[in-house]
Protein backbone atom coordinates (compact mmCIF):
# COMPACT_ATOMS: atom_id res chain seq x y z
CA UNK A 1 0.00 0.00 0.00
CA UNK A 2 1.13 3.53 -0.40
CA UNK A 3 2.19 5.89 2.30
CA UNK A 4 0.19 8.80 2.32
CA UNK A 5 2.06 10.25 4.45
CA UNK A 6 5.16 11.34 1.93
CA UNK A 7 2.80 11.99 -0.66
CA UNK A 8 2.39 15.82 -0.10
CA UNK A 9 5.72 16.96 -2.24
CA UNK A 10 5.03 18.46 -5.63
CA UNK A 11 6.68 15.21 -7.13
CA UNK A 12 5.44 12.14 -6.99
CA UNK A 13 7.20 9.51 -4.62
CA UNK A 14 9.40 6.99 -5.99
CA UNK A 15 6.36 4.42 -5.12
CA UNK A 16 4.16 6.21 -7.70
CA UNK A 17 6.22 7.69 -10.87
CA UNK A 18 5.75 10.45 -12.81
CA UNK A 19 2.95 9.67 -15.73
CA UNK A 20 1.76 11.93 -17.91
CA UNK A 21 -1.21 14.08 -17.22
CA UNK A 22 -3.46 12.38 -19.76
CA UNK A 23 -2.60 9.02 -18.65
CA UNK A 24 -2.97 9.91 -14.74
CA UNK A 25 -6.71 11.60 -16.35
CA UNK A 26 -7.45 8.71 -17.99
CA UNK A 27 -6.85 6.35 -14.49
CA UNK A 28 -9.00 8.54 -12.49
CA UNK A 29 -11.85 8.14 -15.06
CA UNK A 30 -12.46 4.91 -14.99
CA UNK A 31 -11.94 4.28 -11.09
CA UNK A 32 -14.80 5.19 -8.69
CA UNK A 33 -15.78 8.89 -7.53
CA UNK A 34 -15.54 8.07 -4.05
CA UNK A 35 -11.89 6.41 -4.45
CA UNK A 36 -10.88 9.41 -7.01
CA UNK A 37 -11.84 12.13 -4.40
CA UNK A 38 -10.62 9.90 -0.87
CA UNK A 39 -7.68 7.94 -2.11
CA UNK A 40 -6.02 9.67 -4.80
CA UNK A 41 -6.30 13.16 -4.83
CA UNK A 42 -3.41 12.54 -1.55
CA UNK A 43 -1.48 10.29 -4.00
CA UNK A 44 0.72 13.46 -4.57
CA UNK A 45 0.10 17.25 -5.95
CA UNK A 46 0.09 16.39 -9.51
CA UNK A 47 -2.57 13.61 -8.98
CA UNK A 48 -4.77 16.22 -6.64
CA UNK A 49 -4.65 18.95 -9.56
CA UNK A 50 -5.98 16.09 -12.02
CA UNK A 51 -8.42 15.67 -9.31
CA UNK A 52 -9.97 19.23 -8.91
CA UNK A 53 -9.74 19.91 -12.63
CA UNK A 54 -13.10 20.99 -14.34
CA UNK A 55 -11.10 19.36 -17.51
CA UNK A 56 -11.69 15.32 -15.30
CA UNK A 57 -15.29 15.93 -13.87
CA UNK A 58 -16.40 17.69 -17.04
CA UNK A 59 -15.32 14.71 -19.24
CA UNK A 60 -17.06 11.66 -16.41
CA UNK A 61 -20.16 13.54 -16.69
CA UNK A 62 -19.67 13.32 -20.57
CA UNK A 63 -18.41 9.67 -20.46
CA UNK A 64 -21.73 8.97 -18.26
CA UNK A 65 -24.39 11.20 -20.51
CA UNK A 66 -24.76 14.05 -17.88
CA UNK A 67 -25.70 16.75 -19.09
CA UNK A 68 -26.09 20.25 -17.46
CA UNK A 69 -30.35 20.70 -17.00
CA UNK A 70 -30.30 24.03 -18.34
CA UNK A 71 -28.63 23.75 -22.17
CA UNK A 72 -27.17 27.54 -21.96
CA UNK A 73 -26.26 27.43 -18.25
CA UNK A 74 -22.49 25.69 -17.49
CA UNK A 75 -21.93 24.24 -14.01
CA UNK A 76 -20.05 26.31 -11.99
CA UNK A 77 -18.62 23.42 -10.75
CA UNK A 78 -18.44 20.26 -12.48
CA UNK A 79 -17.03 17.98 -9.47
CA UNK A 80 -20.19 19.10 -7.36
CA UNK A 81 -22.58 18.88 -10.30
CA UNK A 82 -21.10 14.93 -11.44
CA UNK A 83 -21.79 13.56 -7.39
CA UNK A 84 -25.21 15.39 -6.99
CA UNK A 85 -26.59 13.59 -10.72
CA UNK A 86 -24.92 10.57 -10.00
CA UNK A 87 -26.97 10.31 -6.38
CA UNK A 88 -30.04 11.76 -7.92
CA UNK A 89 -32.83 9.66 -6.86
CA UNK A 90 -36.59 9.96 -5.45
CA UNK A 91 -36.25 9.78 -1.72
CA UNK A 92 -40.11 9.25 -1.15
CA UNK A 93 -40.30 5.32 -0.29
CA UNK A 94 -43.38 3.65 -1.75
CA UNK A 95 -44.25 6.52 -3.76
CA UNK A 96 -46.56 4.36 -6.36
CA UNK A 97 -48.71 2.69 -3.35
CA UNK A 98 -47.12 -0.71 -4.50
CA UNK A 99 -46.16 -1.62 -0.73
CA UNK A 100 -49.85 -0.74 0.69
CA UNK A 101 -49.30 2.17 3.04
CA UNK A 102 -45.73 1.56 4.37
CA UNK A 103 -43.47 4.43 5.05
CA UNK A 104 -46.52 6.95 5.21
CA UNK A 105 -47.96 8.09 8.00
CA UNK A 106 -52.01 9.37 7.97
CA UNK A 107 -52.68 12.03 9.46
CA UNK A 108 -56.56 12.61 8.69
CA UNK A 109 -58.34 9.67 7.71
CA UNK A 110 -62.27 10.81 7.17
CA UNK A 111 -65.05 9.57 5.09
CA UNK A 112 -64.59 5.91 4.62
CA UNK A 113 -60.96 6.67 4.93
CA UNK A 114 -57.57 6.30 2.44
CA UNK A 115 -57.65 3.56 0.03
CA UNK A 116 -55.43 1.93 -2.83
CA UNK A 117 -56.39 1.32 -6.17
CA UNK A 118 -55.63 0.64 -9.88
CA UNK A 119 -55.30 3.57 -11.94
CA UNK A 120 -58.42 4.75 -13.58
CA UNK A 121 -56.89 5.90 -16.31
CA UNK A 122 -53.10 5.62 -17.72
CA UNK A 123 -50.45 7.56 -15.94
CA UNK A 124 -48.30 9.44 -17.93
CA UNK A 125 -45.41 6.90 -16.76
CA UNK A 126 -46.51 3.73 -17.89
CA UNK A 127 -44.98 1.90 -14.90
CA UNK A 128 -47.28 3.72 -12.42
CA UNK A 129 -50.39 1.08 -12.07
CA UNK A 130 -51.78 1.80 -8.92
CA UNK A 131 -52.83 5.21 -7.05
CA UNK A 132 -53.84 6.38 -3.01
CA UNK A 133 -57.38 7.52 -3.01
CA UNK A 134 -59.31 9.50 -0.30
CA UNK A 135 -62.90 9.99 0.30
CA UNK A 136 -65.68 12.12 1.02
CA UNK A 137 -64.03 12.93 4.49
CA UNK A 138 -60.39 14.74 4.56
CA UNK A 139 -57.78 12.55 4.07
CA UNK A 140 -54.01 13.06 4.35
CA UNK A 141 -50.75 11.86 4.72
CA UNK A 142 -47.03 12.14 5.17
CA UNK A 143 -43.66 11.05 4.94
CA UNK A 144 -40.77 12.72 6.61
CA UNK A 145 -37.25 12.10 4.74
CA UNK A 146 -34.15 12.37 6.99
CA UNK A 147 -31.48 14.02 4.45
CA UNK A 148 -28.59 12.85 5.90
CA UNK A 149 -29.76 9.50 6.32
CA UNK A 150 -30.34 9.93 2.56
CA UNK A 151 -26.41 10.33 2.13
CA UNK A 152 -26.95 14.48 2.01
CA UNK A 153 -24.36 15.88 4.54
CA UNK A 154 -25.05 19.05 6.56
CA UNK A 155 -22.13 20.47 4.83
CA UNK A 156 -23.57 20.15 1.49
CA UNK A 157 -26.86 21.16 2.46
CA UNK A 158 -25.44 24.23 3.90
CA UNK A 159 -22.63 25.55 1.73
CA UNK A 160 -24.44 24.11 -1.71
CA UNK A 161 -27.59 24.03 -0.93
CA UNK A 162 -28.88 21.95 -4.12
CA UNK A 163 -31.98 22.60 -5.25
CA UNK A 164 -35.13 20.63 -3.54
CA UNK A 165 -37.17 19.61 -6.18
CA UNK A 166 -40.62 18.18 -5.50
CA UNK A 167 -42.93 16.60 -7.39
CA UNK A 168 -46.79 15.06 -6.88
CA UNK A 169 -49.56 13.26 -9.42
CA UNK A 170 -53.40 14.06 -8.73
CA UNK A 171 -56.14 13.51 -10.80
CA UNK A 172 -60.04 13.16 -9.88
CA UNK A 173 -62.90 10.72 -10.66
CA UNK A 174 -65.03 11.57 -13.97
CA UNK A 175 -67.81 12.05 -12.41
CA UNK A 176 -67.34 13.57 -8.69
CA UNK A 177 -65.86 16.73 -7.87
CA UNK A 178 -63.01 17.08 -5.90
CA UNK A 179 -59.90 19.12 -3.87
CA UNK A 180 -56.27 18.35 -4.16
CA UNK A 181 -54.01 19.72 -1.39
CA UNK A 182 -50.28 19.50 -0.87
CA UNK A 183 -47.62 21.03 1.70
CA UNK A 184 -44.23 20.63 1.32
CA UNK A 185 -41.51 22.06 4.93
CA UNK A 186 -38.05 22.23 4.62
CA UNK A 187 -37.50 21.53 8.31
CA UNK A 188 -33.96 22.29 10.59
CA UNK A 189 -32.16 19.40 13.02
CA UNK A 190 -35.25 20.67 15.27
CA UNK A 191 -37.84 20.02 13.26
CA UNK A 192 -38.79 23.99 12.82
CA UNK A 193 -39.85 25.12 9.42
CA UNK A 194 -37.32 27.25 7.41
CA UNK A 195 -39.23 27.37 4.48
CA UNK A 196 -42.42 26.07 3.08
CA UNK A 197 -44.46 25.45 -0.28
CA UNK A 198 -48.42 25.33 0.39
CA UNK A 199 -50.70 26.51 -2.68
CA UNK A 200 -54.23 26.93 -2.84
CA UNK A 201 -55.97 23.72 -3.01
CA UNK A 202 -56.99 22.32 -6.58
CA UNK A 203 -60.73 22.12 -7.03
CA UNK A 204 -61.81 19.98 -9.57
CA UNK A 205 -65.27 20.35 -10.87
CA UNK A 206 -67.64 16.88 -11.38
CA UNK A 207 -67.62 16.04 -15.11
CA UNK A 208 -64.22 16.22 -16.09
CA UNK A 209 -61.94 14.47 -18.28
CA UNK A 210 -60.20 12.55 -15.52
CA UNK A 211 -56.50 13.55 -16.67
CA UNK A 212 -53.89 13.15 -14.40
CA UNK A 213 -51.97 16.69 -13.50
CA UNK A 214 -48.56 17.24 -12.12
CA UNK A 215 -47.54 19.59 -9.40
CA UNK A 216 -43.91 20.77 -8.87
CA UNK A 217 -41.77 22.92 -6.59
CA UNK A 218 -38.58 23.82 -6.04
CA UNK A 219 -37.13 24.90 -3.38
CA UNK A 220 -33.94 27.19 -3.92
CA UNK A 221 -31.32 29.60 -1.61
CA UNK A 222 -33.33 28.39 0.85
CA UNK A 223 -30.27 29.04 3.40
CA UNK A 224 -28.10 27.11 5.86
CA UNK A 225 -29.82 24.24 8.30
CA UNK A 226 -32.02 22.25 6.43
CA UNK A 227 -32.01 18.62 7.46
CA UNK A 228 -35.13 17.23 6.87
CA UNK A 229 -37.95 18.03 4.01
CA UNK A 230 -41.70 16.67 5.42
CA UNK A 231 -43.79 15.77 2.32
CA UNK A 232 -47.82 15.56 2.93
CA UNK A 233 -50.90 15.87 0.00
CA UNK A 234 -54.52 14.62 0.45
CA UNK A 235 -58.01 15.84 -0.41
CA UNK A 236 -61.33 14.94 -0.51
CA UNK A 237 -64.52 14.36 -2.86
CA UNK A 238 -66.88 17.67 -3.06
CA UNK A 239 -69.81 15.09 -3.56
CA UNK A 240 -69.72 13.67 -0.06
CA UNK A 241 -70.70 10.01 -1.73
CA UNK A 242 -69.87 6.75 0.59
CA UNK A 243 -67.18 5.22 -0.94
CA UNK A 244 -63.81 6.28 -2.51
CA UNK A 245 -64.84 9.16 -5.35
CA UNK A 246 -62.42 11.97 -3.87
CA UNK A 247 -58.67 12.82 -5.46
CA UNK A 248 -56.16 10.39 -6.59
CA UNK A 249 -52.51 10.65 -6.07
CA UNK A 250 -49.51 8.65 -6.66
CA UNK A 251 -45.88 9.07 -8.19
CA UNK A 252 -45.00 11.68 -5.81
CA UNK A 253 -40.55 12.58 -5.23
CA UNK A 254 -39.11 14.20 -3.59
CA UNK A 255 -35.07 14.51 -5.26
CA UNK A 256 -31.75 16.60 -4.37
CA UNK A 257 -30.84 18.32 -8.26
CA UNK A 258 -28.05 19.94 -8.90
CA UNK A 259 -28.72 24.16 -9.54
CA UNK A 260 -28.66 24.98 -13.29
CA UNK A 261 -25.44 26.80 -12.80
CA UNK A 262 -23.55 23.70 -10.33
Amino acid sequence: MLKLNKMGNSACSPVCPALPLNAIEEVLLNLPEQQVICVCRLVCTEWKSVVDSTALWRERCRRDGIKPLVIHKIPRDWQVYYLLSKKRRNLLKNPDADEGFNNWKILKNGGDRWAIENVFRPHPDETVTECFVTSYGLCMKSQLVDLEQEGYSPALMDIIQPDIVISDWYAPRWDCGSVYEIHVELLNQKKKTVQFFQPDPVRLPQWNDQQWQQMTHTFRDYGPGVRFVQFTHGGQDTQFWAGHYGIRVTHSSVEIFPSPEG
